[in-house]
């Protein structure tokens, strides 16, 4: 199998950038490039008008996030594409890679939620359970 697209799912935490980290090695390693993905877990707003506080402050996060990403990227010689969508994390994340045809998606791992999320995050654990690409999950 050869890995030339990576989709590595920000959210800004630390497990996320962990993810990114990891997925710059791999991307060094196969000469891929990394496309990073931000969900905004909320409806598109039908004009730029009905943007709320809480949205435009998810945007701000993202902007920041990518912008981090694609320097941390930058600096080790990885191409680095960012893109933000509306909507459920988990099934974006699927639909998206599936969509653009990715090889593989690279995503933190959150310790948080119900019991059978103790190890893994709500969103992580979807997306390793609906993905048809291979998922690595960085902790």
């Amino acid at each position: 199998m050869s890995i030339k697209k990576i989709l590595v799912p920000l959210d800004g935490s630390k497990n996320s950038m962990r993810g990114l980290d990891e997925a710059i090695y791999l991307a060094r390693q196969c000469h891929a490039t990394i496309t990073g993905l931000y969900v905004i877990p909320l409806s598109k707003p039908q004009t730029d008008s009905q943007i709320s506080y809480v949205e435009k402050h998810l945007l701000q996060n993202a902007s920041k996030f990518m912008s981090k990403a694609k320097k941390r990227s930058a600096q080790n010689g990885i191409d680095f594409s960012d893109m933000v969508i509306y909507g459920d994390e988990g099934s974006k994340i699927v639909n998206y890679a599936n969509s653009k045809k990715f090889d593989m998606i690279v995503i933190g791992s959150r310790g948080m939620g119900s019991i059978k999320e103790t190890f893994l995050g709500s969103t992580s654990n979807f997306v390793l359970h609906k993905s048809k690409l291979p998922v690595l999950i960085v902790k």
